[in-house]
């Protein structure tokens, strides 16, 4: 059986740039492993060229490998590459694939040379991809458009499951902020539920629709963790990194302020994750929000680097992460999930998604914390996003979502900054005293226009 080629939406910005940029840049794809990009990309040079040759450097014959050593002859090079591959190669209407690049540095590097040559068009796949031993000894080549490629996001699920109903409906809903009513809205919760103990991944998501076994599933996501783990120890073979990321859901669930590097690991100092941090982002397999010491626009002027809390790139793996204290996790776990009717709290599963679903639609990730006058507790605002000149402050809420005091006091300081209101949390739509309450199922389409 053929691996199931999903609808995606970066399907129309890889179209978009063969239509405007193509001529005079290589398409480089940066997103972690397994999120689909050699299927889309294959998919896409299926069905928009008259040809294409993929290269993908983990698994090619030492004969590929070795053209790169030599780029200065191109008629050579593209001829020595047709007859090895048996494809034949068409001016302007062929598109060379190099799939996870990272791992033949010096084919990236040829980049400058065969985009600026012309006859064909390239796009580049790859995670791990800013960490020094990929970009040591080259020179990184300036004619790449970058695109990020993220997991499958709900309204992408959806139409993996053939549902086309439910993204409608919520967008009307959302449109005219209007409740859904009880049926709908416990519908439309279990649905939003099930996204969240699958995940994006669409390896996790073809194994659902093969086997309907959320115990299967899970299966396949500790593969991909695995994956990811192994991959850290390239990062750093002390193995700090894969403790980090195992850390956090824990790290979520404690309600700290902050990413507690103990957690990870006992001992570890500040100075030690902080030099892993950029090397786990450039691998996609991590989100971070920064503290807002100003929450306003151009927040990332005034980010505190040293205080920041870590997500899952994937809610279903964080589910894994979350419930991984044996080998395997059952599907009566996985039914009480999906029924939330699972005694645990949950809260940090909706953040995490929530931080995913923020992501997806091109925010970078900020909080606020500000001092609490009556305790050492302090109030805290989960998300804020800007919109035009002003923010919207977001708090997320698995329980008794009435109670929101940090937000009125976000709200009452900084009141001429803020444009609307959020508290996502698991109960139908309402608005009151100035606030949205919203499902989190909307989140992904309230900037929508």
């Amino acid at each position: 059986m053929g691996k199931t080629v999903f609808k995606r939406k970066i399907y129309h910005e890889i179209l978009e740039w063969k239509e405007k940029k193509s001529n005079k840049y290589a398409l480089l794809i940066k997103g972690a492993r397994r999120v689909g990009k050699s299927t889309i990309v294959q998919e896409f040079a299926k069905n928009e060229f008259k040809s294409y040759i993929l290269i993908d450097f983990a698994h090619t014959s030492r004969e590929i490998i070795e053209l790169f050593d030599d780029t200065y002859n191109l008629d050579f090079f593209f001829l020595k590459l047709q007859q090895l591959t048996g494809t034949r190669l068409y001016e302007n209407e062929s598109v060379i694939i190099f799939d996870e690049v990272q791992l033949l540095p010096k084919a990236r590097q040829a980049i400058k040379y065969l985009v600026a040559d012309g006859r064909y068009k390239y796009i580049e796949t790859g995670s791990l991809l800013s960490i020094k031993k990929n970009t040591k000894d080259i020179l990184i080549p300036s004619e790449e458009h970058k695109i990020f490629m993220y997991p499958m996001d709900f309204e992408e699920f959806l139409w993996a499951i053939g549902d086309e109903i439910t993204i409608e409906t919520i967008k009307i809903l959302v449109k005219s902020k209007k409740a859904a009513g009880n049926a709908l809205h416990r519908n439309l919760m279990r649905i939003f539920r099930l996204y969240m103990l699958i995940g994006g991944m669409p390896q996790a998501i073809e194994t659902y629709l093969e086997q309907n076994n959320l115990q299967i599933v899970d299966e396949v996501k500790r593969e991909i963790v695995d994956l990811y783990e192994e991959d850290f120890v390239k990062i750093d073979g002390t193995g700090l990194a894969g403790d980090i990321y195992d850390a956090i859901p824990a790290n979520l669930s404690s309600n700290a302020s902050r990413y507690i590097l103990s957690n990870a690991r006992e001992g570890v100092r500040s100075a030690q994750i902080r030099e892993l941090i950029p090397d786990m982002l450039s691998s996609f397999t991590v989100n971070i929000a920064y503290h807002a010491n100003n929450p306003g626009v151009g927040m990332s002027l005034e980010k505190d680097t040293g205080r920041y809390k870590l997500f899952a790139s994937d809610v279903g793996l964080f589910v894994t992460l979350a419930f991984r204290d044996k080998n395997y996790t059952e599907n009566v776990i996985y039914n009480k999930l999906l029924s939330d009717k699972l005694d645990t709290n949950l809260g940090y599963i909706y953040e995490n998604v929530v931080s995913q679903m923020l992501i997806a639609k091109g925010n970078h990730l900020f909080y606020y914390t500000m001092e609490n006058g009556t305790s050492n507790h302090l109030y805290e605002i989960d998300f804020l996003v800007s919109i035009g000149d002003k923010i919207c402050p977001i708090e997320v809420k698995s329980g008794n979502y009435r109670s929101h005091k940090s937000l009125d006091v976000f709200c009452s300081k900084f009141s001429s900054r803020i444009k609307e209101k959020y508290v996502v949390h698991t109960k139908d739509y309402k608005w009151e005293n100035g606030i949205h309450y919203i499902p989190v199922y909307m989140v992904p389409f309230l900037y929508d226009k």
